[in-house]
């Protein structure tokens, strides 16, 4: 093209020429830097661009955009079977880890009691706690109620006991006022005796179970 000869030549005078110096001192340096600038310019005349460049260019900027495919949407009660069936199988597992072994009944404490009252048919032993006035526990209902080796405890007149069950064939017991009974109750006292009361030793009115068998 003929930039780098016209630039050489303009460097290389050394004498009184102007060059591209001019009227400036330092001419060696605007000398320098106009060379650099004409090579720059050089290269840059020299690089080609590749054929087929803009055309592939035009064609990718006016190709179609993507389709945006629309997501098919989720039905209300489609989202809400789903949601029931996961939370019944995280329910079942949970009843599976924990489910309760075989149940067997069992009473929760002692049978209940009924309470049953004293009765002394003597007006003189309803009060006070004597000897005389005291009457007998019995060990077995069946047996003689005086015997000597028949006496579980001594209760009185007034004393509340816990009656847990009663039998009708027991032997007969009369009192003084010439009441008599077969129905003797198992009872318990206020200090923990447990023996058999004649029924002519209460007046009781509430039920009270019967004794199964095996219990005298």
């Amino acid at each position: 093209m003929g930039v780098g000869p016209r630039y050489d030549s303009g460097a290389g005078s050394a004498g009184g020429g102007r060059g591209f110096g001019g009227g400036r001192g330092g001419g060696a340096g605007d000398d320098a830097e106009a060379l650099l600038r004409a090579r720059l310019r050089l290269a840059d005349e020299q690089i080609e661009t590749p054929p087929g460049l803009w055309d592939r260019i035009r064609d990718s900027g006016t190709a179609p955009a993507p389709a945006v495919v629309a997501l098919p949407r989720r039905r209300p009660y489609a989202v809400a079977l789903v949601v029931a069936a996961a939370v019944a199988v995280v329910a079942l597992g949970v009843w599976w880890l924990v489910r309760p072994g075989p149940v067997t009944l069992r009473p929760a404490g002692p049978p209940p009691t009924v309470k049953v009252t004293v009765y002394n048919s003597e007006q003189a032993c309803r009060t006070g706690r004597s000897l005389e006035c005291a009457l007998r526990l019995a060990r077995d209902p069946r047996a003689e109620y005086a015997a000597r080796g028949n006496s579980a405890g001594r209760v009185w007149h007034g004393d509340d006991l816990a009656a847990h069950c009663v039998v009708t064939d027991g032997r007969m017991v009369r009192d003084e006022a010439g009441v008599t009974s077969t129905r003797w109750y198992l009872v318990t006292s206020g200090q923990g005796v447990r023996g058999w009361l004649p029924g002519v030793r209460t007046r009781n009115t509430r039920e009270v179970p019967e004794c199964p068998a095996g219990q005298e």
